[in-house]
């Protein structure tokens, strides 16, 4: 990763849920920028977004933020349609976008199978539309994934993770490559009512797809943790309520061994 980059990424971006509208989004977008984030992360889900729409439109209505896709789903989205879609906006807005595309999930995708393999022809075919590696991000879970996301791309924008999760991937992957872990919060004074606000948001549907799960059984969670609405113990991995600004103690324990990940936070309230 260039000095460049990982000066325009900071340390936290604010990270805008698919539920909310283009327009919507747009109004979020302009807001951070005045407040300083220095990225969007545009959720998108397994929706077709090929035309990048959204990212035209963000990029019109401000000056100086990074948009970033979070994620442009590889089963739903022609690789050299996107490729076309980049290249037209960059030859507008120069360097104010992140491409970040990844696998989704088997109980979204009909079609899912081979995911890795998947995920090495699209990339090829991201190069062959001319998108540079680094200014391509991809949501990298488990370890051969990460290592993907390293060699291909800028590296991972890994989405509901837990610290110990961010904390493997900076070993495995050394100090040059950017992780950059969604991080949820919610705001407000009330830690039981925050954590049933964070609960109902995790375990529909979070807990139903297989490659959540799996990933957090690599870091000791357990069949108990999982079932249901999630164990306290989760809850509190996956996400932090805070009286008006990111949690700190959160943020620590995200950076506490000098992991240097630019933190996405996305608030639920």
């Amino acid at each position: 990763m260039s000095a460049a980059w990982s000066s325009r990424l900071g340390r936290i971006g604010a990270w805008f849920h698919p539920g909310y509208g283009d327009d919507a989004r747009t109004e979020f977008a302009v807001e951070a920028e005045t407040l300083g984030y220095p990225v969007a992360w545009l959720g998108f889900g397994p929706t077709s977004v090929a035309d990048l729409a959204v990212v035209e439109q963000i990029l019109r209505a401000t000056s100086t933020i990074v948009v970033a896709t979070a994620i442009v789903n590889m089963w739903t989205n022609d690789a050299e349609e996107v490729a076309a879609s980049y290249r037209r906006i960059t030859s507008k807005y120069g360097d104010r976008v992140l491409l970040g595309v990844g696998i989704g999930h088997p109980e979204a995708n009909s079609d899912y199978r081979q995911p890795y393999a998947t995920m090495v022809d699209y990339l090829d075919r991201l190069d062959a539309g001319g998108v540079p590696a680094d200014r391509r991000i991809l949501a990298a879970l488990g370890p051969r994934a990460l290592r993907l996301a390293a060699a291909r791309t800028l590296g991972s924008h890994p989405y509901l993770v837990v610290p110990d999760h961010t904390r493997e991937a900076r070993r495995m992957l050394g100090p040059d490559v950017v992780i950059a872990p969604e991080q949820t919060v919610v705001v407000g004074t009330d830690p039981e009512a925050a954590r049933e606000i964070g609960r109902a948001f995790v375990s529909d549907p979070y807990l139903e797809l297989v490659n959540y799960t799996n990933n957090f059984r690599r870091y000791g969670y357990t069949d108990d943790d999982l079932k249901g609405r999630g164990s306290d113990r989760l809850s509190l991995s996956l996400g932090k309520h805070t009286f008006a600004l990111f949690s700190f103690w959160h943020f620590l324990k995200f950076n506490e061994v000098g992991i240097e990940a630019p933190l996405t936070a996305q608030p639920l309230n």
